[in-house]
């Protein structure tokens, strides 16, 4: 009682002193501290209740299949590896990494959920010989499989106005590793502090001070969540007074598992471009290829060692730096006891381990997403597709779209100032599903200009040509490839009164020769008469069925008096590859929520082909075309093994190099010209083709078969009459025809043979010319 009222003594004494501070503190208070608070608390629990990150939207190329005996090379496997962000180790153990031993490559694989359901993460041994797959096994049982799915590259990502990127993860997700490594780098007392921790503030001041510049700072991981989410960099009262109130309001109203999974998912972690990095997920990918889950102490530790300074300790960056920080977190992890010393020094032993560039495409392949985003719009608007949280699996080949953009470069540096002065597109498809695999849309790869894939339309030439057989071989009561068509001059009048008078390019006429080598030596005159015969409307009338509008209605069609895009030329050549199914070029597979759950899924059924046995025809002819016509380069190359059917094209001038070709797998559409439509100097034979063989020496595919198709059959044909002959008569040809439209009756050649006998030269079987146009 004394003591009480001594103390109420000495504050009568002291109050006319402190009167004023008093009621000053009390206004501030009242007046400013408290609604301050309230306005601020009331802003951190709007934010933090509705902490929902804005995931973008992710783009993928299609799963990579493994089958024994299925075309594929080690280059191939490689670049797809690390392309799909794959590093190599020692031993591909670890889920996202290979190893090699001579022909066999052992993968472990990530798996996935993709609109087909996905596959589990294994670990499988492929074995390579003679240019393709011998055999996949999975080490686990031990057993052969018929086929394994890697998991697909992501190719980009769609953003909003922030381009921020992110894996979002649940608590129970991370890695006990990373959790409590985190904590114990940044901030030991976590689970004890309000917020803020008094002690650490003092350390730090009283290290910082002795070293005389800053080497450790007292921040909890609540308060760098608080800079995260709310706070810009500055140093300054304001923000310091704000970032301890705010942790302070978070640590009361939630939870510490809250806080710490608000943080791994938040924590900004490094950049690329204009792309942010946040959370730990998100930094896996980027620097490493795969799943936090899947990160080994080594690399759990550099992440953490990150927080510090994402700019300083970037290991792309400065390597040194970032092994320097590695290193020291991972003795704190042992002087914590997360790592015993063994295993802190053989993490300190190994190499930085990143995968080979960042995983944060945003958009590495601008032709191919041109396509992509025209083939969603119609169900997925922007806003939904730049912050959907959405997974859209693509067709896109990486393999086959990297070969192709070095196949346009390495051939326009090849022809020299010809090459300099040309751009060039490309189109590449599977040739039995019509899934587009790549499309490039300029010389220079990557670039976000104008995409003349699928924006440039220019005159197709000869490309035309195979559609007029085709559309002839329809009547095979009237035409074969054996029928005689006329090669002699045309002279047409025009609606403008003037004439036509079209030319071969060799400007020389052949009189009646056999349909088939008007098409292998791309002979103007003959397609024109052939043309004339079936009708322009009618094939005018077959071109708009693929959906081409404004289609050329004179006869200079027949001639590729037509513009078109090299895209629309692959729909339109699809249609052979594919044996007669007019399937629509694809470029997405399936779209997947941030559940998992396939919502839209985009498939073709396939129906009963059309005209089929002109298409195989018209296939026959077409690898004539490669073998001894205006393609012979390839059918004289190595490549002649892939049997491939192909035609080229130039336009007036040769102001545009054309060349369409396909083999068992792929059907590749490339062109070659220059923007302003100056003279290109370029043939189809000596710019675009020499593209698609650039492609096709590199890229694993199936040859075509050599045989002709179902419902044909090779007859030996005497050319002048148009009838089967015997093979030893002199001039015999073999020609593909619909099987029983010709009469059955072989025609001999009983006065060769007299010839001959009394003497003649040996009955040889002639073959078309060799010679090849440079259409």
């Amino acid at each position: 009682m004394a003591f009480l009222n001594r103390l109420s003594s000495f504050a009568r004494a002291c109050w006319p002193w402190i009167r004023i501070p008093f009621w000053v503190c009390m206004g501030l208070l009242f007046g400013f501290v408290l609604p301050y608070t309230v306005i601020l608390n009331k802003r951190v629990q709007d934010r933090f209740n509705d902490l929902v990150f804005a995931v973008p939207t992710r783009v993928y190329a299609r799963p990579l299949p493994l089958a024994a005996n299925t075309p594929m090379t080690p280059a191939a496997l490689e670049l797809e590896l690390t392309f799909a962000g794959y590093t190599r180790d020692e031993r591909g153990d670890v889920a996202g990494s290979w190893t090699k031993d001579g022909s066999a490559y052992v993968i472990d694989s990530r798996g996935y959920a993709g609109p087909d359901g996905g596959e589990l993460p294994r670990r499988v041994r492929v074995v390579f010989g003679k240019g393709q797959i011998l055999s996949v096994k999975d080490l686990a049982s031990g057993k052969p499989v018929d086929t394994v799915h890697l998991d697909p590259a992501r190719i980009a990502t769609l953003y909003g106005a922030s381009q921020e990127e992110r894996r979002i993860v649940r608590l129970a997700d991370v890695p006990p590793l990373l959790l409590s490594g985190l904590q114990a780098v940044e901030d030991r007392d976590f689970k004890h502090h309000f917020g803020i921790d008094l002690s650490a503030i003092l350390r730090a001041s009283f290290a910082n001070l002795r070293a005389g510049h800053t080497v450790q700072g007292g921040s909890t991981l609540t308060q760098q969540l608080v800079r995260n989410l709310f706070l810009d960099r500055d140093q300054n009262f304001t923000r310091k007074f704000n970032e301890a109130l705010m942790s302070i309001l978070i640590e009361a109203h939630y939870d510490k598992s809250r806080i710490l999974e608000a943080y791994v998912n938040q924590v900004f972690l490094g950049q690329q471009g204009g792309q942010a990095v946040h959370g730990f997920a998100a930094a896996s990918e980027f620097y490493f290829g795969r799943r936090m889950e899947d990160l080994r102490p080594q690399e759990v530790a550099l992440l953490v060692g990150m927080v510090k300074g994402p700019s300083y300790y970037d290991p792309r960056r400065y390597p040194d730096h970032a092994l320097s920080r590695r290193n020291l977190v991972l003795q704190q992890f042992v002087d914590t006891g997360l790592l015993t010393a063994e295993q802190g020094k053989a993490a300190q032993a190994t190499p930085l381990g990143l995968a080979s560039a960042g995983q944060l495409p945003h958009n590495r392949f601008p032709a191919f997403m041109q396509l992509v985003r025209a083939q969603i719009t119609s169900d997925f608007d922007d806003d939904t597709l730049s912050a959907g949280n959405l997974s859209i699996f693509t067709t896109l080949d990486p393999a086959a779209q990297l070969y192709a953009e070095q196949a346009i470069t390495t051939t326009a540096k090849a022809l020299g100032k010809r090459g300099d002065a040309a751009q060039a597109a490309g189109v590449v498809t599977d040739a039995q599903t019509g899934n587009v695999l790549a499309i490039v849309g300029s010389k220079e790869p990557g670039d976000q200009g104008f995409n003349r894939a699928i924006d440039a339309r220019r005159p197709i030439g000869s490309l035309m040509k195979p559609f007029v057989y085709l559309v002839a071989l329809t009547d095979p009561s009237r035409w074969n490839l054996s029928t005689l068509i006329d090669d002699s001059p045309v002279a047409m009048r025009q609606p403008d009164g003037t004439m036509w008078t079209p030319q071969n390019d060799e400007h020389d006429v052949h009189g009646l020769v056999p349909m088939v080598d008007g098409l292998i030596h791309s002979w103007n005159l003959a397609t024109i008469h052939l043309g004339m015969d079936v009708g322009v409307p009618r094939i005018k009338a077959f071109l708009e069925s693929f959906g081409l509008q404004d289609v050329n209605p004179s006869p200079s069609l027949l001639l590729g008096a037509q513009d078109l895009s090299p895209l629309q030329v692959a729909q339109l050549y699809q249609y052979i590859a594919t044996d007669g199914h007019a399937l629509p070029l694809l470029a997405v597979r399936g779209v997947v929520d941030g559940d998992g759950r396939t919502i839209k899924r985009y498939e073709v059924k396939g129906g009963k082909g059309e005209y089929q046995d002109a298409v195989r025809l018209t296939t026959w002819a077409m690898q004539q075309v490669v073998r001894s016509g205006t393609a012979a380069a390839i059918g004289n190359s190595s490549l002649g093994v892939l049997n491939a059917a192909g035609k080229t094209g130039t336009s007036n001038d040769q102001r545009d190099s054309w060349f369409a070709g396909f083999t068992g797998d792929h059907l590749a559409v490339f062109w070659m010209g220059r923007d302003d439509n100056k003279p290109s100097g370029l043939y189809g034979a000596t710019g675009s083709l020499r593209v698609w063989q650039e492609l096709f020496r590199k890229l694993p595919t199936r040859p075509l078969p050599a045989a002709v198709g179902e419902n044909l059959e090779l007859a030996w044909i005497n050319p002048q009459e148009g009838k089967r002959t015997d093979p030893s008569c002199q001039g015999a040809r073999q020609f593909a025809v619909v099987a029983g439209t010709l009469a059955a009756n072989t025609e001999g050649c009983f006065w060769q043979h007299v010839e001959n006998l009394f003497g003649g030269g040996q009955d040889q079987p002639a073959s078309a010319s060799t010679a090849p146009a440079r259409d």
